[in-house]
Order: structure tokens, then C-alpha cells, then sequence
């Protein structure tokens, strides 16, 4: 088994996609071990660690890579599998912001009263017990919830030599913050450039639909992935794949628009991948479908649509690509 390991020092960190050189280079087949920093580099580690303070714009949500794939060139899908992802550390944070969420105005929502407070909320991480704790600001309030790591980012260089800072989802990627990329899970990207280069980061312990306050519970995360490359196979937007679904994701404003693409794609998706007729595709997923809501605070909002498999006869999405490589985890885990 071809196991590649990498950790970024603090200056190995991007906070683009596009516009900066491989760090890496793994071919189709290989698992990666990463270690991914939380959206602040680390740097907010109690509440007095007010980001505007100990953080500096736009050096913000750090990702790890970008790594070259062997072979990779436009029109080909990249496949990444998440085999595992679970926090690197005992704590993480979320806070609020002046002007970021979907609950106060932004520079492009003016209103006339005053910004939210700036403040940071600590979780307790508990990987044994599963769990995170919650603790109110004011007053003694606590309650315990499940742990859900995911990765709120994960993408590959846009085309045409482009560069976008990390925080944007579009149809490359970038900050989607959908809590259906757990562990388990396939995503696909199609690739703009040659070798890829997808970098993944902004890992969070747990996160509501929608990310409404501007931030998960931020983690720092320490994952596994398998990778693949399906040649001569174009992907329009990122979709995922689990056990029982296929997602598609659309990223745009207004979330209306983003809504439509995700719909759109997956209605295009189901009817190539069953031979139904497109309008009888678009009824399927219009009785099938679910649509849970990605970020709806961010410079694009993300949404998804979402799928069972079981209603298309199981069929076999991008030649199994899924079940191979979550064999391959399996493997990797039955070492470990």
C-alpha cells in the first residue's frame, strides 16, 4: 500500500486555490495521512483570543497541500475518499464575528445598526466519549453533543491560472462547509490543471446546516484520504457519494441560484446514470430529493442535493469508484 504522510509546518500552510506550487506528489491509488489546521492557523486557543487580534486577513482558513496527482489533466475527475478524520486536539472554538454570519449585516447586506460582538466560544473535545461540550458566555449553561467531524473545505485549482482564496466555494471546491463530507464519504472534483493540486483544511468537530454564525466547532484534524483519478470523465461541480446517497453542490449568490445548481446537476446526474429521460429525472429528484443547506455565510453560499441511490436501482456511479476506495480504507485501517 503506497501511504504518503504529511505535515505542514506553520509557512507550508495555503490559503488559495490555484497560484502556488505543489508540495506533494502521490500517485492514483495512495492513501494520505494529513494533518490539517483549524480556520484561525491555531491561533485562538481562549476567549480573550479575539481573531481580529491574534489573526491577520486574509490568512485565514489554512489548507494542507496543494498536492500534484500523477496523471491529472483537465476533463479527468479526481476522487478523494475521507477514510477517516478525527480532531487533533482536545479542544476547538467558534466565535461570532462584526460582519460575517447569516444573522448580522455584511458589506454587501448594509444596515444601519450595530456590527454583532466579536466573541469565542472553547469546546471540550472528548474523542474517547465521542462528544463535544457546549458552554454559554454568560450564565452556567452546558450540554453535550455528538461529535461529527467533517472537513468544511476541500478542492482543486480553478482553470484558466486562476487563484481563490480558500474561504470561496465555487465550482472548483473551496470552503463548501457541508457536514454530509464526513468520514466514509467520496467527493469528486473535476480537474482544471494539470496534476490537480487539491489541498483539504477547516476541519470542525461538529457543524449545524448552514454554518449560520460564521464558524463550526474549528478543529484541527488529523485525516486519512484515498485518491483516484477517473480519466476522461468531466465533472461540472463537486459532488459526493456515500453508502446510500450521491450529493451534488451548487455555490453562488443568491442562494436561490445556488439551490438551482445543485438540483440541476443532480437531475442531469440521475438521468445519465439511469437513462431516464431528463423531465422524468427531474421528477424523481423532485419526489426523492433532499436538499440540505451548506454555508449561507460565506463570499458564495453552497447547497446540496441529495439523493438515495436505492431509488436509481444502485447504480454504478463513476465505475465504483466509491466502493473501490473505500475497500482500499478499509485496508489501510485493518493495518493500523
Amino acid at each position: 500500500m503506497n501511504v504518503v504522510s504529511y505535515r505542514p509546518g506553520p509557512d507550508d500552510l495555503s490559503y488559495t486555490f490555484g497560484g502556488r506550487p505543489a508540495v506533494e506528489s502521490v500517485a492514483p491509488g495512495a492513501v494520505l495521512e494529513l494533518y490539517t489546521e483549524d480556520c484561525f492557523g491555531g491561533r485562538v486557543r481562549g476567549t480573550a483570543d479575539l481573531p481580529s487580534q491574534v489573526c491577520e486577513f486574509p490568512y485565514l482558513n489554512p489548507v494542507t497541500g496543494p498536492f500534484h496527482v500523477e496523471g491529472a489533466e483537465p476533463g479527468d475527475t479526481l476522487a478523494l475518499h475521507f477514510v477517516s478524520i478525527e480532531p487533533a486536539r482536545d479542544w476547538a472554538v467558534s466565535t461570532t464575528f462584526p460582519h460575517f454570519g447569516a444573522l448580522t449585516s455584511t458589506h454587501t447586506t448594509a444596515t444601519l445598526q450595530p456590527p454583532l460582538e466579536e466573541a469565542v466560544w472553547m469546546y471540550e473535545v472528548d474523542a474517547e466519549r465521542r462528544t463535544v461540550r457546549y458552554r454559554s458566555r454568560r450564565g452556567d449553561f452546558a450540554v453535550e453533543m455528538p461529535l461529527d467531524p467533517m472537513h468544511g473545505t476541500v478542492g482543486v485549482a480553478p482553470a484558466a491560472a486562476e487563484a481563490r482564496m480558500t474561504i470561496t466555494p465555487d465550482a472548483h471546491g473551496g470552503n463548501m462547509d457541508t457536514p454530509e463530507l464526513r468520514a466514509g464519504v467520496t467527493v469528486y472534483l473535476g480537474v482544471n490543471v494539470p496534476g490537480a493540486l487539491f489541498a483539504i483544511g477547516d476541519g470542525h468537530c461538529r457543524q449545524g446546516h448552514g454554518e449560520v454564525c460564521g464558524t463550526a466547532v474549528e478543529a484541527a484534524m488529523n485525516t486519512v484520504v484515498a485518491v483516484e483519478l477517473i480519466k476522461g470523465v468531466a465533472t461540472p461541480w463537486p459532488r459526493l457519494e456515500d453508502d446510500r446517497h450521491i450529493m451534488s453542490t451548487g455555490s453562488a449568490r443568491p442562494l436561490e441560484d445556488a439551490y438551482r445548481i445543485s438540483q440541476h446537476d443532480l437531475v442531469t446526474w440521475t438521468a445519465s446514470l439511469t437513462g431516464l429521460d431528463e423531465l422524468d429525472a427531474y421528477q424523481l429528484v423532485s419526489q426523492g430529493g433532499e436538499a440540505p443547506v451548506g454555508n449561507v455565510c460565506d463570499t458564495n453560499y453552497t447547497m446540496v442535493a441529495k439523493l438515495p441511490k436505492a431509488y436509481l436501482g444502485d447504480p454504478d456511479v463513476y465505475g465504483s469508484a466509491h466502493a473501490r476506495l473505500r475497500a482500499l480504507g478499509e485496508e489501510y485501517l485493518s493495518t493500523r
